[in-house]
């Protein structure tokens, strides 16, 4: 049995590495169950559930490379797997909006919209995390993420909801709950994790924000799918 065999071996239980792992296999699972339920669905409902199913599949495999990187001590790659996840993943999470509003009248500029929100959101979040000026570029996506909620719960979006009324306005809703509430740990991580927001505050005895960044992440993208699943059953139905 060589080294890394036994480092492996020896970090299995680690609560990190462990959420890793159940992550992967939890949204796989997800991937799997919306990719084998489309034919049950109606034309203009299957591009949601399979955008779902996208979403908990790119975050499936991030994941398992994730679990090696961290297994193996290498935080900074940790992190840079976890932004390209996002960077692909929170974007689709933001079509979902606008696929369930198309049937509203919901134009192209909305989703182009959303989608040019959550990646500045990303992209400034991953230059504060990676490099100087956390603080900067901190603001600069906590600004962006909300635009995103004002534009779902208040703006645009929620017009078109309230017009469409019904399940969409449910399913609408339930997303909206997600980013407000689901989303808030990525802006409270990025705090911890970066220089010049709440140093002073104490932190030690605490689970490692990765941990808690695993629990959100299988919560959100496999919550965001069934809230589309349940749908797109219903307007099938």
């Amino acid at each position: 049995m060589t080294n890394s065999t036994l480092l492996i071996l020896g970090d299995v239980n680690d609560p990190v590495n462990f959420t890793f792992f159940i992550g992967c296999m939890a949204m796989m699972a997800a991937s799997a169950f919306f990719f084998l339920s489309l034919n049950q669905f109606d034309k203009k409902w299957r591009t949601s559930v399979l955008v779902s199913g996208l979403i908990t599949f790119i975050a499936a495999v991030h994941y398992w490379y994730m679990r090696d990187a961290a297994m193996a001590g290498d935080l900074e790659n940790v992190t840079a797997f976890r932004y390209v996840d996002w960077i692909l993943t929170v974007p689709l999470m933001c079509v979902e909006f606008y696929l369930i509003l198309k049937m509203a009248g919901a134009k192209k500029s909305l989703m182009w919209k959303l989608i040019g929100l959550s990646t500045i959101m990303l992209l400034a979040g991953y230059m504060g995390e990676s490099g100087d000026s956390a603080v900067m570029w901190g603001t600069i996506s906590g600004l962006a993420y909300f635009a995103i909620a004002y534009m779902i719960w208040f703006g645009e979006a929620k017009k078109l909801a309230t017009e469409a009324g019904g399940d969409v306005l449910q399913a609408h809703k339930y997303l909206c709950w997600f980013v407000l509430v689901g989303w808030a740990i990525y802006p409270l991580g990025y705090m911890d994790g970066t220089t010049g927001w709440y140093d002073a505050l104490p932190t030690e005895g605490l689970l490692d924000i990765n941990v808690w960044y695993n629990i959100a992440d299988a919560i959100n993208k496999i919550g965001f799918g069934l809230v589309i699943y349940t749908l797109a059953v219903k307007k099938t139905a």
